[in-house]
């Protein structure tokens, strides 16, 4: 079994990949639909990422992806992602993928790194035995457009909290809300704590571009009081998928909370997406275990449980070196 190092993965290549994806979906499928080929493909083109595949006969079993954000050298964990065949594991494929993938992360010079699985599948007990630990449990959560009473959105935005405007944008931040975007994106502690990084507007710009680089659309909605920004949510329509949008980050900062921001951006969300994107049907979320206020928030819009996750975290010293060699 030989491990490659897919610097510019061929078509065939990310076919093979494609494969892997599916078989690992159709065992964990979790209520999600199966990823398209053509997603797959925008995906592994895109930067700041690394990618391994185990390969037997000259098919690919078992692939390893792991994403450098920030750029080179950044003080930012990895992510990792590794994905096995169900027929091929228990093999030392997983534990291999690992090593090599982690052999990345600390040239980099990153002290940790990342994982999101689903909860209850074999990857759990994979990144226990090397030493990862949860750090946030989700709950994914699914909205039906189609479920919504016709007149709960424009009822929710008509019932805004006095002193506040409402603005939104496409694509990346305009540059006077840059630095307040940032500051309320720091009042989303759950992932701070783990990831231990503060948002500023460079970060704020390079996540809108890394969607924008996969052909994405992003959409954003914040309520803002004078060059405030007491609130926020935004929404990534896919390029090959619209129908099922992706919420990403919703956050109100400390002292605007109480005034039901919070649902009030998120409804004009959906009243702009309904105008500007009417085939969007469905919106996807993962909501933090611990975050009750959002999460009571999501469901009173109308969002139901699908299913649950967690995120692991390692630290880079701790995992596997490649022929069993340690520092």
């Amino acid at each position: 079994m030989d491990v490659i190092t897919l610097d510019d993965p061929t078509d065939e290549q990310i076919e093979q990949w494609h494969a892997v994806l599916v078989a690992v979906h159709a065992a964990e499928p979790a209520g999600d639909p199966a990823p398209a080929l053509e997603q797959t493909a925008r995906h592994l083109m895109g930067a700041e990422r690394r990618l391994w595949a185990a390969v037997e006969d000259g098919a690919a079993v078992a692939v390893a992806e792991l994403r450098l954000p920030g750029g080179p050298g950044a003080d930012r964990p990895g992510e990792i992602d590794i994905r096995v065949r169900p027929g091929y594991r228990r093999h030392g494929l997983g534990t291999r993928l690992m090593a090599v993938a982690a052999e990345g992360l600390r040239a980099d010079g990153r002290g940790s790194v990342i994982a999101q699985v689903l909860a209850g599948t074999p990857a759990v007990p994979f990144l226990e035995s090397h030493g990862f630990v949860c750090v946030l449990t989700l709950s994914g959560l699914l909205l039906s457009l189609d479920d919504l009473p016709p007149h709960r959105v424009p009822e929710l935005v008509a019932a805004g909290p006095a002193g506040y405007e409402l603005v939104r944008w496409r694509g990346a931040v305009p540059d006077e809300y840059a630095d307040a975007l940032a500051r309320a994106k720091d009042a989303m502690a759950d992932l701070a704590e783990y990831e231990g990084l503060p948002w500023d507007a460079a970060r704020v710009r390079e996540m809108a571009e890394m969607v924008a680089k996969r052909g994405d659309d992003l959409y954003t909605v914040a309520a803002v009081q004078g060059t405030t920004v007491a609130g926020f949510t935004e929404i990534v329509v896919p390029a090959d998928a619209p129908e099922r949008a992706a919420q990403y980050d919703t956050a109100v900062v400390p002292e605007h909370r109480g005034r039901r921001i919070g649902i009030w951006v998120k409804a004009a969300m959906l009243e702009w997406l309904a105008a500007e994107r009417p085939e969007v049907r469905e919106i996807e979320t993962d909501n933090a275990g611990d975050n009750a206020h959002m999460l009571a928030v999501n469901e009173e819009l109308g969002f139901r449980r699908q299913r649950e996750s967690c995120e692991y975290q390692a630290a880079a010293a701790d995992l596997p070196y490649l022929h069993g060699t340690s520092p």
